[in-house]
Formats: structure tokens, C-alpha cells, sequence
């Protein structure tokens, strides 16, 4: 009985590409359902910390860069066209462009970058910098050390 099982088995499976090992051990090497989810689930919340969760985050920042935006802003839009806000309504903008002051109106998620935005947080940051740089050769002073530009300008005087 068991030799016909086999035989009808190993017949079944010589089509597929089983050989007659794979046909005994099977059973035993089958991933459990769970094992399977688990995996699947992983997979699942990588995808989401990678991908999901940053795009939320960025239309989260345009949204409120284009609430903001407000009247004399220098914006580009989505096409390419630069301009000076003139009216903000609650759901559409109007800009002026170029030397002829026409007149263009949008809507607000036509705008691609608010260029007076940027130039200020640029302009903060800058002087951000300044300050913390000022505020390290003050310490390096107060120490008796002197900073890296300090000490190279001296070995150019030198030589």
C-alpha cells in the first residue's frame, strides 16, 4: 500500500521537479502561518517609517508654508511662475509679475515655494551661525586657547 502511495507521489511530483527527498521532508521544512505574517508585517512597518510617514510629514510643511503665505511675499508656483503677492483670499492667491505688473490668480496649492520665507529662515540661520561662532571664540578666549582661524592666520603671518 504504501509503495503505490509512493510510487503515485513520486509520479505526481516528477512533473513539477520534485526529486524524492523533497517529497519525505516537506512537511517538516514548512514556514508556519505565523512566520509568515510576522515577515509580512515588518515588511509593513519599515514601508510605512520609510515612505508613508516622511510624505505625511512634507505635505504637512507645504501646507502650512501655503496657509502663511501672506501679502508683498516673493512665491514661485508649481509652473514656474515667480511674483509678488497682491490678494490672499481664504482658497486662491493674486500675484503680480514682471516689469508690467500683470496680474495672475491662483489657487493656493498652485504655490511651489515661498521665496520671502526662505530667504528669511536663510537669514536666521546665518546669523545663527555668526552668533554660535562668536560665542565659541569667546569661550576659546576666556580659555586661552586660540581657534583653528586664529592660529592659521598666524602660521601666514609667520611665513
Amino acid at each position: 500500500m504504501s509503495s503505490i502511495i509512493y510510487k503515485k507521489a513520486l509520479a505526481k511530483n516528477f512533473f513539477i521537479g520534485y526529486n524524492d527527498e523533497d517529497i519525505f521532508t516537506q512537511r517538516g521544512n514548512k514556514m508556519n502561518n505565523a512566520t509568515i505574517w510576522i515577515y509580512f508585517g515588518v515588511i509593513i512597518v519599515v514601508m510605512y517609517f520609510l515612505m508613508i510617514r516622511p510624505q505625511k510629514k512634507r505635505q504637512k510643511e507645504e501646507q502650512a508654508m501655503r496657509d502663511n503665505v501672506q501679502v508683498g511675499d516673493e512665491i514661485t508656483t508649481i509652473g514656474g511662475i515667480m511674483g509678488r503677492v497682491v490678494t490672499v483670499k481664504e482658497d486662491s492667491i493674486t500675484i503680480e509679475t514682471g516689469a508690467d505688473r500683470n496680474k495672475i490668480k491662483f489657487t493656493r496649492t498652485s504655490i511651489a515655494t515661498n521665496n520671502t520665507a526662505n530667504e528669511k529662515l536663510a537669514a536666521e540661520r546665518e546669523a545663527a551661525k555668526a552668533a554660535q561662532q562668536k560665542e565659541k571664540e569667546a569661550r576659546l578666549e576666556a580659555s586661552g586657547r586660540k581657534s583653528r582661524k586664529q592660529r592659521k592666520e598666524e602660521k601666514e603671518d609667520n611665513y
